[in-house]
């Protein structure tokens, strides 16, 4: 079936929006761990109280309103929804620059939290509608594009605003392009018709309309969702507690000063989640039309080869560093961009593989509960586990506990490639039927 009603420079276009859409809600974000150490010294708070704020309170309000925004773009209009979230969250993560006291600024973060919520699962969905089943890999992997450039600009823009001209200027003028990516997306992208590129969609019987819970219950008789799901929530704690925390562990562990420790993790994370984001999605395409495994098999050895670089990043000694002008580069940098590049093996193969499986009417909702897990164990937990270790550790390791901690958090790489392991078989059988499992009645998901 063609897509009549989009042309492919507006479906392209649309991906394109999408994806600055992606990278301005990574530069709110990652602002956030770029400033930590300000933070810390003029409001005078813990590490543990820093990961609460960058971690588990942001999680928590984020997933309260993801699953609800999720059904409601699967019945709704995805793109406006989107926008004003969009602009939602930029306008909160500027009042983050006007924050009078810790409180403050975390009721600021609250309000990103509750924008970025309604956003993800949303152009999960618009996207599998844009564009055919087997073009999905690669047009979410260039849709997860945004995520290393929305870092590597909040990370090293922001530590320069942020050291030159304070904390407070860096949220304000990195809050500025979400605004007119919102006012872009509305005013000039498309919505597309939904369902349009699934097989025999006018044979398929109508989905009845379902609360949020009815479709929760589908996704916990599934097995392979609950295990794919798990092992996406283990990634993204090891993934969001180095990406929180590497700044501050370059200044603490390596000497450097903080406009220095985010150009280069802004110069070594970017360009390897770039690679490794673009990688993953045409790596997953190509191997999965011979065994649809691979769909999750990609995952499986990025997170195996993310592991001992994410290790090696956190212990390698300080001292002898490269100079790069007039930029002390450690030597641990070459670890922490070979784990950017593996890192990110996981994400669009398996954002395609809940794609490939799931109706159409209730795909955004079933993206929302993958991204639950995401937001709540790994965003949630994972910078607090650093944090909270790191406080422990303190009295009994001095400058070494951070290091440590990070260690420790990088066990979900491996944790996590077991639990994807542990369902190829089911998912291959589920895969193989992605051209007929679209249109069939609800429960057919449980037999995955």
């Amino acid at each position: 079936m063609m897509n009549t009603q989009i042309s492919g420079f507006r479906r392209h276009y649309t991906l394109f929006v999408l994806f600055l859409i992606s990278a301005v809600s990574l530069i709110d974000r990652q602002v956030m761990g770029v400033v930590i150490e300000p933070i810390k010294a003029e409001f005078h708070v813990s590490d543990t109280q820093i990961g609460l704020l960058t971690g588990l309170a942001f999680a928590l309000v984020y997933c309260l309103f993801a699953i609800p925004l999720g059904r409601f773009a699967d019945r709704g209009h995805r793109r406006n929804l989107i926008g004003w979230c969009c602009a939602f969250w930029s306008v909160m993560a500027m009042l983050c620059g006007f924050a009078s006291n810790f409180w403050t600024l975390a009721l600021a973060r609250i309000g990103v939290a509750v924008g970025e919520s309604g956003s993800g699962a949303a152009s999960m969905s618009m996207i599998a509608d844009l564009y055919p089943p087997h073009q999905r890999s690669k047009a979410i992997s260039v849709f997860m594009l945004g995520a290393p450039i929305g870092a590597l600009l909040g990370m090293s823009l922001g530590a320069y605003i942020a050291y030159y001209h304070g904390w407070r200027e860096a949220f304000i003028w990195m809050a500025l392009p979400g605004i007119a990516a919102a006012v872009l997306l509305r005013f000039t992208a498309a919505e597309p018709l939904r369902g349009l590129w699934e097989k025999a969609r006018e044979a398929r019987p109508a989905v009845p309309h379902e609360s949020v819970m009815q479709v929760m219950r589908v996704a916990w008789a599934s097995k392979t969702f609950v295990r794919i799901a798990l092992a996406g929530a283990l990634l993204a704690f090891a993934s969001y507690a180095f990406s929180i925390w590497s700044t501050a562990f370059l200044v603490r562990s390596h000497g450097l000063t903080l406009k220095d420790a985010g150009i280069i993790m802004g110069l070594a994370a970017g360009p390897g989640a770039i690679i490794g984001s673009l990688s993953s999605g045409w790596l997953s395409a190509h191997l999965a039309r011979r065994d649809s495994r691979w769909q999750l098999g990609v995952p499986i050895v990025g997170a195996l080869l993310a592991l001992p670089m994410a290790i090696a990043f956190a212990l390698y000694p300080a001292g002898h560093p490269w100079t790069l002008g007039a930029l002390q580069v450690p030597q641990a940098t070459v670890f922490m961009f070979g784990m950017s590049v593996f890192g990110m093996w996981w994400m669009a193969p398996s954002y395609t593989a809940i794609a490939q499986l799931v109706v159409p009417e209730r795909r955004a909702t079933m993206i929302a509960l993958y991204n639950f897990g995401i937001m709540a164990i790994g965003a949630g937990f994972g910078p607090l586990a650093v944090g909270v270790l790191s406080d422990h550790l303190t009295p009994l390791m001095g400058v070494n506990a951070l290091r440590w901690s990070l260690v420790i958090c990088s066990g979900g790489y491996l944790l996590a490639s077991g639990l994807l392991f542990s369902v190829l078989r089911p998912y291959g059988i589920a895969a193989g039927l992605a051209n007929v499992l679209p249109v069939l009645p609800a429960g057919k998901l449980r037999t995955a």
